[in-house]
């Protein structure tokens, strides 16, 4: 019985191809938005409906969204990595070459705790994002982002607490 189980597992390659295309692609689209962002900046590029600001904060906006989606690929990389290591590779082989043992998933726990964290990050670049975009005209809804970044930093600190307790 144990056979197919371990056949099975095989299928989780297609969750982490899928992850890396998706890594790689977002890797492109960020260079992408960096690269608009340089046109803004030296060759007076201003995109459509951002007439009512400044260049520099448009630039800005264009890195920070940058950085957002280089961000969200390395999660893909690391949920992708993490698959990889709990469910394909040999232990001994990744522990013995040293293959990316800076990012060390030892179980699917924190695997989710690690991509919690990324979360958290890339929400709260999201809230600046809107916070720049909207400097002149803020409103109260825009609270809704920094309120959920804390709630979900909450929860993510109680679960851990929880987990240390047992």
């Amino acid at each position: 019985m144990k056979k197919p189980f371990y056949m099975f597992r095989y299928f989780s390659f297609i969750a982490i191809i899928c992850s890396l295309l998706g890594s790689l692609l977002l890797f492109f689209i960020g260079a992408w938005k960096t690269y608009n962002a340089i046109k803004i900046l030296f060759f007076d590029y201003i995109p459509k409906g951002s007439e009512h600001l400044h260049y520099t904060d448009i630039a800005t906006i264009y890195i920070m969204k940058s950085l957002d989606t280089f961000l969200i690929a390395l999660a893909f990389f690391i949920f992708a990595y993490g698959i990889f290591a709990l469910f394909i590779s040999n232990k001994n082989d990744i522990e013995d070459k040293g293959v990316l043992k800076w990012i060390s998933i030892p179980n699917i726990e924190h695997l989710k705790t690690v991509l919690a964290r990324v979360i958290i990050i890339i929400l709260f670049v999201i809230f600046l994002e809107i916070i720049i975009e909207n400097i002149n005209d803020l409103k109260w809804e825009f609270l809704i982002i920094p309120i959920s970044v804390l709630l979900f930093a909450l929860g993510l600190k109680f679960l851990k607490s929880d987990k240390e307790e047992h």
